[in-house]
């Protein structure tokens, strides 16, 4: 029985290591900052100020703040972006769904 928890903790562990979502901000958009972001399971979480990443804003084509990618494998999955108002009008719970299903896709 000992074996087989360890091996589910370990097959979960290596099926969401490969799911990161990245938070693009700037610190000028304070204010709409996405705050639920980092309390997302399952995924490895980063937040970037483009306004001292501006590589990492170029390579993700960022053309508006707030958003938020997620990513399998390094590769483009979902992208939420803020509206005109510079506001995220995604939900936390419609991007941990996304994040759900991608795990639940990997078994």
């Amino acid at each position: 029985m000992k074996n087989l928890i360890f091996l589910f903790l370990l097959v979960s562990g290596i099926s969401y290591s490969q799911i990161q979502v990245i938070h693009f901000n700037a610190n000028w958009n304070a204010s709409n900052d996405v705050k639920w972001v980092n309390d997302l399971t399952d995924c490895k979480l980063k937040n970037i100020d483009i306004a001292t990443d501006i590589q990492a804003a170029t390579d993700h084509k960022i053309t508006v703040v707030p958003t938020i990618l997620v990513l399998i494998d390094g590769e483009e999955e979902e992208r939420y972006e803020a509206d005109i108002s510079f506001s995220m009008q995604a939900t936390k719970k419609e991007i941990q769904e996304v994040i759900d299903e991608i795990v639940m896709d990997q078994f």
